[in-house]
């Protein structure tokens, strides 16, 4: 699993918006963070498009939290960044099929499902409360 800027960013702009009870915009957002507007400007989009963000348009629009930091956990986030599942390898969901077609005779199917489980268990534990807490 490789976590991206587009996590990177996510996780920083929610810790942000988490903070204030009124709409951040990306300006701002991008600003302080020194990241690319248009690049922040999309991760948020997709964040809101899940339900993360709620998106307000006009001169105090921005964005703010549509659910409390602690329903949203960190798995949740990276889903919505990256916009693909967190797989460990491609092979390490339970409904996955072996890329190579060597199913009937993988002895690391096993191991990477266990893995990809508690990476899962793990993520899913996290919330942005959390890491803003600490």
């Amino acid at each position: 699993m490789l976590l991206t800027k587009a996590s990177e960013y996510a996780l920083l702009s929610l810790i942000m918006i988490s903070e204030k009870d009124f709409p951040q915009d990306v300006d701002t957002l991008s600003t302080k963070l020194g990241i690319s507007k248009s690049f922040l400007a999309k991760i948020l989009q997709s964040l809101a498009k899940e339900n993360i963000l709620k998106s307000f348009k006009g001169t105090k629009g921005g964005f703010l939290l549509a659910v409390d930091p602690e329903d949203i956990t960190l798995r949740t986030i990276i889903e919505s960044a990256e916009k693909k599942p967190t797989k460990v390898f491609e092979c390490s969901l339970p409904d996955s099929k072996c890329p190579s077609g060597k199913e009937d005779f993988c002895k690391l199917l096993p191991v990477l499902t266990k893995l990809q489980m508690k990476i899962d268990l793990f993520l899913d534990k996290i919330t942005l409360k959390d890491i803003t807490e600490n």
